[in-house]
Parts: C-alpha cells; sequence; structure tokens
C-alpha cells in the first residue's frame, strides 16, 4: 500500500512538472525563516516603526512553497488554483490573529 501511494504521489510531479521534494523543502524549509520574519514585524510593531518590510518577507515565506507550485508548474487544475488561494487567506487571518495576540501581551 505504502508503495502504491509513494509512486502516484511522485507520478503527480512529473505529470505536473514540479518535484514534491523540492515542494518539501521550501515548505519545511521556509518555517525558521518565516518564525524569523514574523518576530521581527511584531518587534518593529511594538517599537511602531515601519512593518513593510517585515510583513513582505513573513507573507513571502509563509507562500514560497506555492509560489513554486504556480511557477514552475504545468496543467494544474484550476481547482489547485483555489486551493492555495483558499490556504493563503486562512494562513494570513491566522497570522495576524498572532500578531494582535502578541501585541497585546
Amino acid at each position: 500500500m505504502w508503495e502504491t501511494f509513494k509512486e502516484w504521489f511522485f507520478s503527480l510531479g512529473a505529470e505536473y512538472g514540479v518535484d514534491p521534494l523540492i515542494f518539501g523543502a521550501i515548505y519545511v524549509g521556509a518555517i525558521p525563516f518565516f518564525t524569523l520574519s514574523l518576530g521581527w514585524l511584531i518587534r518593529n510593531l511594538r517599537r511602531k516603526k515601519s512593518a513593510a518590510l517585515p510583513a513582505f518577507f513573513t507573507l513571502f515565506f509563509f507562500c514560497s512553497a506555492y509560489l513554486y507550485l504556480l511557477v514552475a508548474g504545468q496543467n494544474i487544475p484550476w481547482w489547485v488554483y483555489g486551493l492555495v488561494a483558499a490556504m493563503v487567506v486562512l494562513g494570513a487571518v491566522s497570522t495576524v490573529r498572532k500578531v494582535r495576540a502578541r501585541l497585546a501581551e
């Protein structure tokens, strides 16, 4: 069963032009950078400094794996774009809530 799943999973990469290992590496590799940029964003907001640059980096690291999918992918079904958009919106809402909670502390 595991082999069947693995074959199916890696066949998606070949079918859509996206290497699942690269996608996974970007997804996992961006986590520490996302966390650092989120801390930078909160610190700048607390100090009443500009939040534009840390907010940009926070968004970039949150979306980086999906950007790879959208840029490198070929023949991606329309529903994948909707799913990516929904995940980005939900992630943005979650991040805004985290920032507001941290600022309230």
